[in-house]
């Protein structure tokens, strides 16, 4: 009853603040359509740069060009999922903690993990949600023989997909509370989540592994395509369920550990 109680409490302070910044956010309409704007021509390159590769090979990896639509789909659709909750509140850690704004987070009588992870959605880039699940859906149609009975897995999946890019970002954003500035940090996460865009089946097979296990960026899209694609083998479902724990457990005890080197703004 009080792990319950404690959800319920949380879910709801999060409802509140998503309604906060979904109220912010329609102060600056133009936002909306920027942003989506903006992303339209990053779906459009990613999507030109497979065609042409597709207009001269019939196979990349084990992915045919059908396949490989689905696989940027789900790119879009978890990529969006992650800009919407997650990416502003870490992306702004580095800053928070030069200009001392964590502390009043630290402050906060509620987890300072999960106030540093939610405090703001960025609900402009719903659109680009709506995008990204359209070009997933049409993808899914121009494969013809689809069993849509699949699609139930991205239930499971997709969460799990969502809890691998946190951790290993929430990871290189705390760094931020040890070393103060680390720009070249963050630099580096995006070149690794980079290589989590692609599919697993262009990398030789020793990379294929460490991006697998070691750093599971390729658990993010590459695994939930293959069980779409495919009929589910018990790694692609039982690897990623395996990892949500292990990560969220060490994104914790790194953030403790973190914060001993914190040095507050107001001592």
């Amino acid at each position: 009853m009080k792990i319950m109680h404690t959800l319920k409490k949380y879910f709801s302070l999060y409802l509140a603040m998503f309604k906060a910044s979904f109220i912010s956010d329609l102060e600056y309409r133009a936002n909306f359509f920027t942003r989506i704007l903006t992303d339209v021509f990053w779906y459009v390159a990613q999507v030109t740069t497979f065609e042409v590769l597709y207009h001269h090979t019939e196979k990349i990896g084990d992915w045919d060009k059908y396949q490989m639509r689905v696989f940027l789909g789900l790119l879009f659709v978890i990529d969006a999922l992650y800009m919407i909750f997650i990416h502003e509140n870490l992306e702004n850690l580095s800053e928070k903690v030069r200009k001392g704004d964590l502390d009043l987070l630290l402050a906060k009588p509620v987890n300072s993990q999960f106030m540093i992870t939610l405090q703001k959605a960025n609900t402009a880039l719903i659109g680009n949600l709506l995008l990204g699940g359209g070009w997933l859906i049409y993808s899914l149609h121009s494969l013809g023989d689809f069993h849509f009975a699949r699609l139930f897995w991205l239930i499971l999946l997709i969460p799990c997909s969502l809890v691998v890019i946190y951790s290993m970002r929430f990871i290189f954003s705390a760094s931020a509370v040890i070393f103060t500035r680390s720009e070249n940090l963050q630099f580096l996460w995006w070149q690794v989540y980079r290589i989590g865009m692609r599919p697993d089946s262009m990398y030789f097979p020793w990379f294929k592994w460490i991006i697998l296990t070691v750093v599971p960026v390729g658990v993010i899209v590459s695994l939930p395509a293959r069980a779409l694609l495919n009929p589910p083998e018990f790694f692609y479902i039982a690897w990623p369920v395996i990892l949500v724990p292990i990560l969220l457990y060490l994104t914790n005890r790194f953030w403790n550990f973190a914060l001993k080197f914190y040095s507050s703004a107001s001592s």
